[in-house]
């Protein structure tokens, strides 16, 4: 299946969870926190403007990105987990 966001909107895909601490502690799938770690997966078309025009992203497929706590709408897409958030949401591009 094959998923295209509208507007402004961007589809991530969130990274793994450290299953290991700095310090080495093995952590349980329970403890572990949702990382606010991702990769983009694909893009909308951009946000309409006044004139017509439709806004260029910041960011681009592949880019892994910072967003959020509680950034955008969970989904299950072939059994994967997706986040479909505004371009907004995004806090940073890791480089």
């Amino acid at each position: 299946m094959k998923i295209k966001p509208l507007a402004d909107k961007i589809l991530v895909q969130r990274l793994e969870a450290e299953s290991v601490t700095a310090g080495g502690i093995v952590l349980p799938e329970s403890a572990k926190e949702k990382p606010q770690k991702g990769k983009v997966a694909a893009l909308g078309q951009g946000k309409v403007l006044d004139d017509g025009s439709r806004s260029k992203f910041q960011v681009k497929k592949d880019d892994q990105v910072l967003f959020t706590s509680y950034a955008g709408t969970e989904v299950k897409i072939d059994g994967k987990e997706y986040l479909i958030m505004d371009e907004s949401d995004v806090l940073a591009v890791i480089e």
